[in-house]
């Protein structure tokens, strides 16, 4: 890969509390360029596994799609947490469950060429309690239990189709499902 790139300006055409709407302008060899892409704090995912091997996750309406699915509990990271700490407070909030012991797994970008917004992934072991969901008034979801070994037949019907928790399951998958 030979190309150069490189960025003469950038500017935030609208920002609201989820996400920064940018443009910038840049210069590839020797031809001005302009480039458009939203820019998020950062989310974090977790996989819970309970002390019987299940895994909790959440089946939600998604308006954009117009449909329900089931994902692992997920949100954005708020200005001034880590994303560990993000990743403590989806999981209390969606489904209720708490843990003291979070690893991480790793990290991605759901959609690089359109949004900056990277992934953590987290497995979340030794759940302690289950206290009352905090849900925002845009979230509508219940909170269910399935088998390592299920997850996969709910991505072959549809079930499970959100892109971040099908990479976030194919980092976890092996670690999970015994051999």
């Amino acid at each position: 890969m030979s190309k150069k790139f490189q960025k003469i300006s950038e500017e935030t055409i609208h920002t609201n509390p989820w996400w920064i709407y940018k443009h910038d302008q840049y210069k590839c060899d020797d031809k001005q360029q302009e480039y458009y892409y939203g820019e998020l704090i950062g989310n974090s995912i977790v996989i819970p596994i309970l002390d019987d091997g299940r895994i909790a996750l959440v089946r939600q309406y998604r308006y954009l799609q117009d449909r329900t699915g089931v994902e692992f509990p997920m949100g954005g990271i708020s200005a001034g947490e880590t994303p560990v700490q993000a990743a403590v407070r989806e999981l209390r909030e969606e489904t209720g469950l708490e843990s003291s012991n979070f690893s991480k797994v790793g990290e991605f970008e759901p959609l690089p060429g359109v949004i900056k917004d990277k992934s953590h992934v987290f497995l979340a072991n030794e759940i302690s309690s289950q206290v009352a969901v905090a849900l925002d008034e845009m979230e509508d979801m219940e909170v269910i239990f399935r088998r390592p070994d299920e997850i996969g037949d709910m991505i072959k019907r549809c079930e499970i189709w959100s892109g971040q928790t099908l990479a976030a399951w194919s980092l976890v998958r092996e670690l999970i499902i015994k051999k």
